[in-house]
Order: C-alpha cells, then sequence, then structure tokens
C-alpha cells in the first residue's frame, strides 16, 4: 500500500506510508512559500520510493485550523490529486496529529490529558484538548480559537505545539525530557494524520477535507460599489 499525507497548516510537510510502521516525511519551515515547495516535497518523496504518483492509494490532508492562505494550498493540493488519481481524499485537524505522536511515543499512561496549542497570530492560538487512550489521542475539545489565557486548562495538562513555546508563561517551559526526544511535538507530522484517518474510518467515521479556519480571512471583498458623485 501506499498513502499520501499531507499538512501545510504550520510547516510545509508531506509523507508517504507504507504500512502500519513504514513512513517517510519530508518538511520545510520555510514561511509563506507553502505553494513553491509542497509539490516538489511530493514529487521527491515518491522518487526516493521508486515508485509512481499513480502508486497512491489514498490522499490523507491535515485540515487546520490554521491561517488561510497556508492551509489552502494543501487542501487545494490534495483535491486535485484525488481528482486526477480517482483516490479517496481524507480530512483529520491537524493538532490531532500533534496529540497522537506524544501518546504514541511518549511515555504516558492512559487518562494523561494533552493540550495542543499552535500560533494563530493577533496574539492568539489555535488550541485541541485530547486524552490518551490506549496509546492514542482521543479528542475532547476544541479545536478553536483563543488569547492564551482563555485556553481551558487543567493542572495536568501536558501542553504540545508550537504555540506554547510563544508564551510560556502562560502554558509553562518546555519539557526537556519530550521535546529533546520528539520533535513532533511542536508541529504536525502527515504520517500521522494517515495512521489516524486509517482508525478513524475503520471505526466507520466519515472524514471529509473541509478547513478549519474558524475566524474570516483578514482580505475580504468589499460588500457592494460605492457612490460616485458627479
Amino acid at each position: 500500500m501506499m498513502h499520501l499525507g499531507i499538512d501545510t497548516s504550520d510547516e510545509v510537510a508531506a509523507a508517504l506510508v507504507l504500512d502500519d510502521v513504514r513512513a517517510e516525511t519530508l518538511s520545510d519551515g520555510e514561511p509563506r512559500r507553502h505553494a513553491e515547495l509542497l509539490a516538489p516535497l511530493v514529487a521527491e518523496l515518491i522518487e526516493r520510493q521508486g515508485r509512481s504518483v499513480r502508486d497512491i492509494e489514498s490522499i490523507v490532508v491535515g485540515t487546520g485550523p490554521a491561517l488561510f492562505t497556508g492551509l489552502r494550498v494543501g487542501l487545494v493540493t490534495a483535491r486535485v490529486l484525488g481528482l486526477a488519481l480517482g483516490v479517496p481524499v481524507h480530512g483529520v485537524p491537524s493538532l490531532d496529529a500533534v496529540a497522537e505522536a506524544a501518546a504514541r511515543f511518549a511515555d504516558l499512561t492512559d487518562g494523561t490529558p494533552l493540550l495542543v496549542v499552535t500560533d494563530a497570530r493577533r496574539r492568539e492560538v489555535y488550541w485541541s484538548r485530547y486524552e490518551v487512550r490506549d496509546r492514542a489521542a482521543v479528542p475532547v475539545a476544541g479545536p478553536d480559537v483563543a488569547a492564551p489565557a482563555d485556553v481551558p486548562r487543567t493542572p495536568d495538562d501536558v501542553v504540545l505545539g508550537a504555540g506554547r513555546d510563544l508564551y510560556p508563561e502562560v502554558f509553562g517551559a518546555p519539557d526537556p525530557r519530550l521535546d529533546a526526544r520528539y520533535p513532533t511535538l511542536r508541529h504536525p507530522n502527515p504520517a500521522l494524520l494517515v495512521w489516524i484517518a486509517q482508525r478513524r474510518l475503520a471505526a466507520g467515521e466519515d472524514l471529509p477535507a473541509d478547513p478549519l479556519y474558524l475566524r474570516r480571512p483578514d482580505a475580504v471583498p468589499p460588500t457592494g460599489a460605492k457612490r460616485v458623485l458627479a
């Protein structure tokens, strides 16, 4: 099997998942170049595997939440590829991949509460809450956008995501025991999006590839023509 994962909610990232444990991921943290970087990353991944784009069986794309411009690059790319190849396209919230990395790879007990926060700009963060169950991250609240101080918290939270480092006075200092060993606790790994999608599809869930913008874009078209005096 070969499944393609894509995420442009944060870094530009793509992954090819070959089975339940084997995957290869490429990412680039260059800001504002999502449209230029994504297609070459996908092509490089396929070339490294000695495969053809026609070998892709499904596509999973991160649906955010994220800023409008970057997120739509991944969503449009996934939909166009899916249409061209005749394969299904599924969507998974991007923050789920960060929580899933902690649940799978860190030594966390069942019931551990996870809070993922990422930069939403405007001095706000996107957030979502999870609970560790059987080495998987189960969503319990969110996603939503809020000022850091307004994000729901519990004393036992394990806080993850790039947004945490922006507001250490609110979310606490990074935990070196986790961050040094698990860099995917900062940014979504699209391979994990694929594995999450496979688990949820097996449970009968519907996974639409619809964006989670959570707020309106800064630039909007005018609502009507202005009157000009003669």
